[in-house]
């Protein structure tokens, strides 16, 4: 079973309008929908829709908490999420004609001694493997992941910011950076795959077994300790890129829950990845498709060769 922690969950909030946003002026939305949202909730649902067993957990609060619980619910798993006072996030997400604007809430105020109820829960649900996903509150620093990869026998995989990503200790079965959280874990500038890739080694050899990179239009990296592998991304019209990363992570963890090879594991987080961004807001959409856009997915090992 794979367990998903988010320790900054939100209400997501998406829009869209027909103009584009100026100031002093009222834009009047055309869309609009709400959808529980945070890194390692994204990743349960994608799990679940791929029939992984999965479970979420982490923090929630107020009348936005109370929302999200709601919502979960709904989820064919369990979420046994810990109680905070202050009120879970509220992010935004707006469709423009001239682009897709973002604007997120930093997350709530909590006791650090928070994380004691959340290993607890943790520990109660013995998952094979976790996923740590997201933000974390102000109030909680690296150690909040750091002691989850280290209270139990699972492989704990991280998907959290570059800056964050550079100040964990623990050692860890996979990360899953963006391009810009990967230049920001490792100081480098990445304008090309095989920089990605080779940032990317130099980030595993820092206490990470595999890292996946994504990498937006240019498709998706998986590194390892013998392999090297890229996927270029699968044609398809982009409509909505939040959540893509996570599907990203989720169609790789399914591939490896069900004992596939590392190629086949990529190929499956860029075929959901794919129909991720075909679908507006963060809802998790159709994957009945998934196995035959899979076989689509050409991955290539540049482990030898030019790089």
């Amino acid at each position: 079973m794979i367990l998903t922690v988010t320790y900054n969950p939100a209400v997501d909030h998406t829009i869209s309008i027909e103009t584009e946003p100026h100031p002093g002026r009222v834009e009047r939305a055309t869309e609009r929908r709400f959808d529980a949202g945070g890194k390692g909730i994204n990743v349960s649902q994608y799990l679940a829709a791929l029939d992984v067993e999965t479970a979420a957990t982490g923090l929630l609060g107020g009348f936005t908490g109370e929302y999200v619980r709601d919502l979960l619910a709904a989820e064919p798993f369990d979420a046994p999420f810990v109680g905070v006072r202050d009120a879970t996030r509220l992010n935004g997400t707006v469709h423009a004609a001239d682009g897709e604007y973002k604007f997120n809430e930093r997350g709530p105020s909590v006791d650090p001694t928070v994380v004691e109820d959340v290993l607890e829960v943790v520990t109660r649900e013995l998952p094979d493997r976790i996923v740590v996903g997201g933000s974390l509150p102000p109030a909680l620093g690296p150690d909040a992941i750091d002691r989850i990869a280290r209270a139990g026998d699972w492989e704990t995989t991280v998907d959290v910011g570059g800056e964050l990503l550079g100040r964990l200790e623990s050692q860890y079965a996979c990360c899953k950076p963006n391009r810009e959280e990967l230049a920001a874990a490792t100081g480098r500038t990445i304008d090309s795959v095989r920089e990605a890739i080779d940032a990317a080694e130099e980030l595993r050899r820092t206490g990470f077994d595999r890292v996946v990179v994504s990498l937006g239009a240019d498709g998706a990296a998986l590194i390892s300790d013998d392999e090297r592998l890229y996927a270029p991304p699968i044609e398809t019209t982009v409509r909505d890129t939040v959540g893509a990363g996570d599907a990203l992570l989720s169609g790789v963890l399914a591939g490896f829950e069900w004992g596939t090879s590392a190629k086949q594991a990529l190929a499956l987080g860029v075929a959901v990845a794919s129909r991720a961004v075909a679908t507006a807001g963060s809802s998790v959409p159709d994957l009945e498709d998934v196995g035959a856009i899979q076989d689509r997915v050409d991955v290539v090992d540049r482990s030898h060769g030019p790089r």
